[in-house]
């Protein structure tokens, strides 16, 4: 059983970059099957969500190789529309390959997806997305079975759901005439997933707006492009600095992009600057709660941000609210953090976070991706050590955590052989 073994108590100093965003380059990787040809995808990091959706490319027929951080797809040879159930669950975000896979071939076979178990995380917005642009879509046996000629058309999501957006863009994109897409997730990603596909050829605008445009059946090549840096793990390695005090520079990450994470932890004591592409964060003394931190879209304080602030505050003086809006089952890391001797309430979508003296280290386990980092986050502010596991979770978002940690100063190993119980 792999397990990361962490000593708290030292406080972080130095620099640390961000690699590539997770939520990027997975619909770029689905949107590389638009057109045959031979697209490269640079700041690609090797997690395990990117290992699945090579996969995912190969068995369409795709031949997709990852070299370092960059992802080279030929597309010319895309000959197959379904994706295996095994295949499927490897990550929730599988399903972004339906609009792309429609898109390219005509008709897409599909199961539904698997991944974090956050509660429901219903696709009903991708569907109706792609049944509005004339797409017939059957659910048999577990499996999604699509077909028919895409056009396009007026799309109004009923709640800006970044899947279902980009979803939509993709599918857009290869449909006959003009696609409106109102009420568009306005995540930075979406911007991403829009540069990508201009470098292919298409004609799409509006991508950070709620308004987004796609002239569709573009003559599309293969094209290059170099991911965003990933806003969530720069939160994380600065929520980390926040939990263990010190000096740290986190690089590669334009900080306007989660400026509502470094508001909270300005507010809760630390001291930040930076500029486009850096930002440094120092805490030399106690931090303190903060005004409630409501999760929301996009420009809204990340969901994904959620775990890793929640642990940096759990010794922060007096009690912050957290309110949770996006998933019904973000809080799974609380018991957890409880373990290590944090205070926290939980009713329903709202938890209580009342400052403790200090955290100690325990066996704890990571049973969803941000929970993971939440735990990591802890650990490395808590008193002795703290052994942390399922972490294949953790793998699916972050590349190179621990080196990460270790350039920081602090006492971080991985290791295969530790049985916890």
């Amino acid at each position: 059983m792999s397990a990361l073994m962490i000593t708290g108590g030292r406080t972080l100093e130095g620099t640390v970059h961000v690699h590539g965003a997770k939520n990027s380059v997975l619909p770029i990787l689905a949107a590389s099957i638009l057109a045959p040809g031979v697209s490269v995808i640079e700041n690609c990091p090797p997690l395990s969500d990117v290992t699945a959706s090579l996969a995912i490319l190969n068995h369409l027929g795709c031949r997709a190789v990852q070299e370092g951080e960059r992802v080279t797809v030929d597309a010319t040879t895309l000959t197959r529309c379904d994706v295996p159930d095994g295949l499927m669950r490897e990550m929730r975000s599988s399903v972004i390959f339906l609009g792309a896979i429609l898109g390219r071939l005509g008709e897409a076979r599909l199961s539904f997806p698997g991944g974090c178990e956050l509660g429901p995380r219903p696709i009903d917005l991708h569907l109706r997305a792609i049944r509005a642009l004339g797409a017939r879509v059957r659910e048999e046996g577990g499996r999604l079975l699509c077909d028919g000629r895409l056009t396009g058309g007026e799309l109004v999501l009923t709640r800006p759901s970044v899947g279902a957006t980009e979803n939509a863009m993709l599918a857009a994109v290869a449909a006959r005439g003009t696609t409106t897409i109102t009420n568009a997730a306005r995540e930075p990603e979406i911007i991403d997933l829009q540069g990508f596909l201009r470098a292919m050829g298409a004609k799409v605008q509006g991508a950070g707006t709620s308004v987004v445009t796609v002239e569709g059946q573009k003559l599309l090549h293969g094209g290059t492009y170099p991911v965003m840096g990933d806003r969530i793990v720069a939160a994380t390695y600065l929520s980390a600095a926040a939990a263990a005090g010190g000096v740290v520079e986190v690089t590669g990450a334009d900080p306007r992009h989660f400026s509502t994470v470094t508001a909270v932890l300005s507010e809760a004591g630390c001291a930040l600057a930076g500029d486009r592409d850096r930002v440094v964060l120092s805490r030399r003394g106690p931090l303190r709660a903060v005004r409630p931190i409501h999760t929301a879209p996009y420009p809204g304080f990340p969901t994904d941000a959620q775990p890793p602030v929640m642990a940096a505050l759990t010794a922060a003086r007096g009690t912050t609210l957290f309110v949770e809006h996006i998933f019904e089952s973000r809080y799974r890391h609380v018991d957890e953090l409880c373990r290590m001797g944090a205070d926290i309430r939980v009713e329903g979508r709202v938890a209580a976070v009342s400052g403790v003296e200090r955290l100690h280290g325990a066996p704890v386990r990571a049973d969803d991706l941000r929970g993971g980092a939440a735990l990591v986050v802890a650990a490395l502010a808590a008193r002795g050590e703290s052994v942390i596991t399922g972490l294949r979770h953790l793998d699916r978002g972050y590349s190179g955590l621990e080196e990460g940690l270790r350039g920081l100063g602090a006492l971080v190993r991985r290791t295969e052989d530790r049985i916890v119980t």
